[in-house]
C-alpha cells in the first residue's frame, strides 16, 4: 500500500526543459510586479508562473531583477524559463498591457474589488495581474488606470496575504478557468 504513494525523485517527474517550456503554449497571462522588495517573493512568482505556464512577468519599479542570487534561491531556475521584462514606472507597462488588449486588474482590496471566485472571465481574453509592495500594496495610479481590481476572499483576523502566496492563489485560479 505505502509503495502506491512512494515519493517521486525529480528525475521521474518527467518535466519538460527550459526550451521546450519557452516553446509551450502560455495561458494568456501576464503578473506585473509593482514595487516588490523582496526579491525572494520575486523567485517565488517566478516559480509560480512557470508551474501555471504564465506568459510573462513584468517586474516595474524597485523590483529586483535576474541574474540574482536571491531571487534564484526561491525561482530555482525559473528565472530562466519565465519570460520577464523590466519596466522603471508601472504605469507605463499597465499601459502597454491595456494598447494590447489585456484587461488589467489590480489584485488589491479596494472600495470596489471584486471577489476573486466572482470574476467572469473569458477563455478568449487576454489578462494582466498587477500585484504590489509588500507594505503598500499596488500604487493608487496605478488601480485608478486598471480595469478592476481582485480581492482574495479572507476570514481570519489578518487583512492581507503575502505577493507570493497571493500570486499562488490568483494565478492558479486564473490557470483553471483559462487552460
Amino acid at each position: 500500500m505505502a509503495s502506491q504513494r512512494k515519493k517521486l525523485k525529480v528525475e521521474e517527474l518527467n518535466r519538460i526543459s527550459i526550451e521546450e517550456f519557452q516553446a509551450a503554449k502560455k495561458i494568456p497571462l501576464v503578473i506585473v510586479l509593482d514595487n516588490v522588495r523582496s526579491q525572494n517573493n520575486i523567485g517565488s512568482v517566478f516559480r509560480t508562473c512557470d508551474a501555471f505556464r504564465v506568459e510573462e512577468i513584468l517586474l516595474c519599479g524597485i523590483t529586483a531583477t535576474p541574474p540574482n542570487a536571491e531571487i534564484h534561491k526561491t525561482a530555482l531556475g525559473a528565472e530562466d524559463s519565465v519570460k520577464w521584462r523590466y519596466y522603471h514606472e508601472t504605469l507605463q507597462a499597465v499601459h502597454e498591457l491595456k494598447a494590447r488588449g489585456y484587461a488589467v486588474f489590480s489584485v488589491e482590496q479596494t472600495k470596489n474589488s471584486l471577489s476573486l471566485e466572482k470574476i467572469q472571465i473569458d477563455k478568449n481574453g487576454k489578462y494582466a495581474l498587477v500585484l504590489g509592495h509588500e507594505l503598500h500594496g499596488v500604487q493608487q495610479e496605478v488601480i485608478d488606470i486598471s480595469d478592476g481590481s481582485i480581492e482574495i476572499p479572507q476570514y481570519g483576523t489578518k487583512h492581507s496575504l503575502n505577493i507570493s502566496v497571493a500570486t499562488g492563489i490568483v494565478v492558479w485560479d486564473f490557470f483553471k478557468r483559462l487552460k
